[in-house]
């Protein structure tokens, strides 16, 4: 597997950022790390070993950046207000300059999925329906899509324009809501076991359909946890079976 570390400094977040590219052809994949990992979490839980077949076979190309939840919203040390400012300058960072290193790398033309599990699930979503003319679609496995879960009872507006739970059913701009409904990805994939919660994604799904968002939802088992084995098998299956 072909296999590139990068990095620059990030003008957005005022830090050197680094970043993991896996393969040589296809489609991107954008990872997102869970919780508060970093770019090569995805490598280190085996991932990568059980996406191999698609990204050797050139099916796609597989990014992985770092998080700044350690900076935002798991950060106990932090005001509030300025978690919401460091999630804002993350998705600056991912639109303004990921996506167009992922273009750089690729071509213009490629088409960009960003991809999570837990809170990186919430981050892929969000990446992706806030900037639905860079981004193409989102895989998102057991996430929740209800961002006040990890605020701790802090509510703004930054909070609002960020938990697509909230927003989605308010969203009224056609523009945006034509190219949301223009992609075929967008995958909500959870199970049912421990640490696992499906009831979030059957009213996350609820929000897209009232919306006439077209998005697959798959609930898996009570045997199926909240945990890497999960993750293994959903994402290989996801591209085995749905791109």
């Amino acid at each position: 597997m072909q296999r590139n570390l990068d990095s620059w400094f990030s003008p957005a977040l005022n830090k050197d950022m680094p970043i993991a590219a896996y393969g040589h052809f296809g489609f991107a994949v954008l990872l997102i790390p869970t919780a508060a990992a970093d770019y090569l979490e995805y490598e280190r839980f085996q991932m990568l070993d059980h996406l191999a077949p698609y990204i050797d076979s050139g099916k796609c190309k597989v990014y992985s950046i770092d998080s700044m939840n350690k900076e935002s919203w798991m950060n106990d040390e932090m005001l509030p207000e300025h978690k919401a400012i460091r999630h804002n300058q993350f998705n600056e960072y991912v639109w303004n300059e990921v996506i167009p290193y992922i273009r750089h790398t690729s071509s213009n033309d490629t088409m960009i999925y960003t991809c999570g599990a837990s809170f990186g699930a919430l981050h892929a979503m969000n990446l992706f329906l806030k900037r639905p003319d860079i981004i193409n679609g989102a895989i998102s496995m057991s996430g929740v899509y209800d961002l006040t879960e990890y605020t701790k009872g802090y509510w703004d507006d930054q909070v609002y324009f960020n938990s697509p739970m909230h927003y989605v059913p308010k969203l009224d701009d056609q523009w945006y809501l034509d190219k949301i409904k223009a992609s075929h990805h967008i995958h909500l994939y959870t199970g049912s076991g421990d640490y696992e919660d499906p009831e979030a994604n059957r009213r996350f799904s609820q929000v897209l359909w009232d919306k006439g968002i077209w998005h697959d939802l798959d609930v898996w088992g009570p045997d199926v946890k909240h945990d890497w084995p999960t993750w293994r098998k959903m994402l290989p299956y996801i591209l085995e079976t749905k791109f």
